[in-house]
């Protein structure tokens, strides 16, 4: 019988992937850890692997041979980004890479549209006052989203989606991307990246990490943006220098922000820590202690539909190549370009 290991299994997951493996006859072996150096030797006796993680299986290139040397010859990607792959690595041993370009792109914009309601709202301001029984609501008035300009930093899927949604709210719409969709003529307005972050009242990221897009959002990039705008990203922590991030908010050259992720999140996010015990991520500690910053832990992606998507697309692109086939998944090894999601 055909096996595959099903790395770093969240419970959630468990129901999609054992029926998905009762309707292909296939064995799935759900493990809760991740793939790297240490439990390499559990890929042994399997021909192909589902993987979700958030840091790369090991920084050494020799990873691949070896795990090539077990049989493997395909790693399914659960998600959308590939950045923890290294690519030309997995060719070079004959191993192909898949991914699951579009599980939800509704998932992730209604959390966006749920970040840019809580910040242009002052949520977090009033919650923090509500702790302290200070119910006054004196310097937070709001303005509404059909006065807004939203800026959209990558306008695939997820962006389009986002597009849609503000557009249908009555925001003013901008987007920038390295392709334009004009499918999207009437819903934003394309303008250079320059353009959009000097207008948008609301700045949202969403594109792919590769080596074209990591810290994107920069220092120099932060003092183009308007001291009243806010800054959202549910893309990729790497897109964002954070330390950059921090000054300014800090220093008050833009108004707030929320993020889903966080460029060290791989040993904080999706873990449960010690509340009495520090948390070891010194940009989350500062971040979280800003009242007008939002952070949730990665989890954009997390609705019913999103995870079951991840789960049984990734089984079909390991099972479709185990057994000889193609999928339209595949990432070439040369693929670096800053597509958006």
């Amino acid at each position: 019988m055909t096996s595959i290991a099903f790395y770093h299994t969240i419970d959630e997951e468990l129901p999609f992937a054992q029926q998905w493996a009762a309707e292909h006859g296939v064995h799935v072996e759900c493990f809760p850890f991740e793939l790297h150096e240490d439990t390499l030797h559990t890929v042994e006796g399997f021909d192909g692997i589902s993987y979700k993680q958030r840091s790369a299986p090991s920084a050494d290139p020799d990873f691949y041979r070896r795990l090539a040397g077990y049989g493997i010859r395909q790693i399914a990607i659960r998600s959308a980004g590939y950045d923890t792959i290294d690519l030309a690595a997995a060719a070079r041993n004959g191993i192909r890479v898949t991914n699951v370009p579009s599980y939800s792109p509704t998932a992730v914009a209604e959390l966006t549209l749920t970040h840019i309601m809580r910040l242009i709202r002052h949520v977090p301001q009033f919650d923090a006052r509500a702790k302290r029984h200070d119910f006054s609501v004196h310097g937070l008035i709001s303005r509404e989203i059909s006065e807004l300009t939203i800026g959209i930093i990558g306008v695939g899927r997820i962006g389009s989606t986002v597009a849609r949604i503000f557009h249908a709210l009555g925001a003013t719409v901008l987007g920038n991307d390295i392709a334009e969709n004009h499918d999207l003529d009437g819903i934003l307005t394309w303008v250079s990246k320059d353009e959009l972050l000097a207008r948008a009242d609301v700045v949202t990221m969403h594109t792919y990490l590769d080596a074209t897009t990591r810290h994107l959002m920069n220092a120099e990039r932060f003092a183009h943006m308007k001291p009243t705008a806010y800054f959202v990203n549910n893309s990729r922590g790497g897109v964002v220098d954070t330390p950059a991030l921090i000054d300014a908010l800090e220093r008050g050259v833009i108004a707030g922000a929320a993020i889903d992720v966080l460029e060290s999140e791989a040993k904080l996010f999706g873990n449960e820590l010690d509340p009495d015990q520090p948390t070891g991520n010194e940009y989350y500690d500062r971040l979280n202690a800003m009242d007008n910053v939002i952070i949730t832990p990665h989890i954009a992606f997390f609705t019913d539909i999103a995870v079951k998507n991840m789960a049984q697309q990734s089984l079909d692109d390991a099972l479709a190549i185990i057994t000889g086939g193609t999928s339209p998944h595949e990432i070439a090894p040369y693929d670096n370009l800053a597509r958006a999601k």
